[in-house]
């Protein structure tokens, strides 16, 4: 059974930074791409950013590029998104899904807040 665990979330000010991680476990997480996605209040979920399975080809949307950097730990079974520079409108529920491009199956999400 796929189980995806989320944390790191937070309420950060504009210019600040936070990591996520997701947890993996019931499946080789070595086998498969992953994708952190968000949804915005009041919006439709959103990828944000995906990995292959070896780390090494990553995509990103344009709006973090350059600001958010995914990686993933294979030896750990890790997922994770370093969010610098952090604007208001990041805020969002953020969610690790298995898979590239893809919202489902996710994990429960951890809230990011960019607010002064």
């Amino acid at each position: 059974q796929v189980q995806l665990v989320e944390s790191g979330g937070g309420l950060v000010e504009p210019g600040g930074s936070l990591r996520l991680s997701c947890a993996a476990s019931g499946f080789t997480f070595n086998n498969h791409g992953m994708t952190w996605a968000r949804q915005a209040p009041g919006k439709g979920f959103e990828w944000v950013s995906t990995i292959d399975k070896s780390g090494t080809g990553t995509n990103y949307i344009a709006p973090v590029k350059g600001r958010f950097t995914i990686s993933r730990d294979n030896t750990k079974n890790i997922l994770y998104l370093q969010m610098n520079s952090l604007k208001p409108e990041d805020t969002a529920v953020y969610y690790c899904a298995k898979g590239e491009f893809t919202y489902y199956p996710r994990g429960q999400g951890t809230q990011v807040t960019v607010s002064s």
